[in-house]
């Protein structure tokens, strides 16, 4: 899917989607698209339950799509936007996939990865935070809620 304007926003829209598809899966509602050239890549949404696997998080999911896509491992030139905040695991696996820009809307206080080590990505990667944070946290909040009823 290719957009008019390319904007920060309007591909952190699509990766609320894959979350949106993660909430009706009854999966913690994280989503990811991966962007290169201004062209989506890969889409993806957690699926640990799905597949009963603790590793089978958005990011993961879309770094193997993109990788896939390209047919290389390496994602040199390309964009990560995720819902949340990466684990120290997704981020670790960005480093090895050289992605130069990862864009997350909401923080995560309790396991995101700049709370443990903000080294853990490529030196040259570089983050930007709290795109559409508001809308992305609303729906990780929506969901604990419901899961608390």
């Amino acid at each position: 899917m290719e957009f008019s304007v390319f904007s920060k926003e309007s591909f952190m829209r699509e990766a609320l989607k894959e979350a949106q598809k993660a909430f009706d899966l009854d999966e913690v509602p994280i989503g990811a698209v991966i962007v290169c050239n201004n062209k989506i890549i890969a889409r993806a949404h957690n699926l640990t339950e799905q597949l009963t696997d603790v590793t089978a998080h958005a990011e993961m999911q879309a770094f193997t799509a993109a990788a896939n896509h390209l047919g290389g491992k390496y994602l040199s030139e390309c964009e990560l936007f995720v819902t949340l905040e990466p684990c120290v695991m997704c981020a670790g696996a960005a480093f090895w996939t050289q992605i130069p820009k990862i864009t997350y809307g909401a923080s995560d206080e309790k396991r995101g990865f700049s709370k443990m080590n903000k080294k853990m990505l490529h030196p040259k990667t570089i983050v930007t935070a709290g795109v559409l944070e508001n809308e992305c946290g609303e729906i990780i909040k929506e969901f604990f809620l419901k899961k608390r009823e």
